[in-house]
C-alpha cells in the first residue's frame, strides 16, 4: 500500500478538514489537542499528515512534499501552481471584496473609475479584476492588518476577505463590490496521481461522496 502524505491547514480550516479525513477512516484529531506538532503518522493507514499554514500547502502540493492538501480557493487563484483540484469541499466560507472608508464611499461611483490605488495580500487576483474591468490599479502588498491601510493614507481601499463584516465595520470600512466567494477545496499532486493513482483515486472518491452526503444533509 503506497504511503500518502496529506497537507491541511492550521487555523479556522484545521477542524473541518481532520473531521473530513476522519470520516474516511483517517483520524488525525491529535492535531486538534496538540497545535504545536507538525506531523502526524497514521502508522495502520500508511497515512502521514502535515499540520501547515494555508499560504504554503500549495507549495508543498505542487514539489510533491505532500501528495494531497487542502487549501483555500484564494490562495490557488494567487498562487496560480500547476495542482489538481478535484473536489470543492463546501467548507471554510469566506469571500474576498473592494472595501472603502464608509466617508468615501456616500460620494463615490465606481463606475467612473480610470485608476486606483489598492492594499491587499492578493496583489494577482487584483490585478486581474480590474484588468478585466479595464482600470488601472497601483496594488500594494501587504502581509497582514489591511483594514489599517485606508486609515493611515497607504491606500484609499482595499481587497480582503471578509466572514462576517465585522472587521471591516469596526475600522470605518464598507464593501463596494464582491470579487469572489471562497471556500476550500482538496487539491492533488499530478506526478502522485499518475504514482499512486489507485490509492489516491480511491481517498478522493470517498471524500467526494462524503462532501456530497454533507451537502444534502444541510439542504434538509
Amino acid at each position: 500500500m503506497d504511503q500518502i502524505t496529506i497537507a491541511i491547514p492550521k487555523g479556522r480550516n484545521l477542524r473541518p478538514s481532520i473531521e473530513l479525513f476522519h470520516s474516511i477512516g483517517f483520524d488525525a484529531s491529535a492535531a486538534i489537542e496538540d497545535t504545536r506538532r507538525l506531523l502526524f503518522y497514521l502508522s495502520d493507514e500508511k497515512v502521514k499528515f502535515l499540520v501547515i499554514r494555508d499560504t504554503d500547502i500549495p507549495t508543498y502540493v505542487e514539489y510533491g512534499a505532500a501528495d494531497i492538501g487542502v487549501s483555500g480557493v484564494d490562495m490557488l487563484l494567487e498562487q496560480g501552481r500547476d495542482l489538481y483540484e478535484p473536489i470543492d469541499l463546501k467548507f471554510g466560507f469566506c469571500r474576498m471584496v473592494l472595501a472603502e472608508p464608509e466617508k468615501l464611499r456616500s460620494e463615490d461611483d465606481p463606475s467612473q473609475w480610470t485608476h486606483i490605488r489598492v492594499a491587499t495580500k492578493f496583489p494577482r487576483i487584483t490585478e486581474n479584476y480590474f484588468s478585466h474591468k479595464g482600470i488601472q490599479v497601483e496594488i500594494i502588498k501587504l502581509y497582514g492588518s489591511i483594514e489599517l491601510a485606508p486609515l493611515v493614507g497607504l491606500s484609499e481601499r482595499i481587497v480582503d476577505l471578509v466572514s462576517t463584516g465585522r472587521t471591516l465595520k469596526e475600522n470605518g470600512l464598507v464593501e463596494v463590490e464582491e470579487i469572489m466567494k471562497v471556500t476550500a477545496r482538496l487539491i492533488v499532486n499530478r506526478s502522485s496521481l499518475k504514482t499512486k493513482y489507485e490509492r489516491i483515486s480511491h481517498i478522493v472518491e470517498g471524500l467526494r461522496r462524503r462532501v456530497n452526503e454533507n451537502s444534502k444533509d444541510m439542504g434538509r
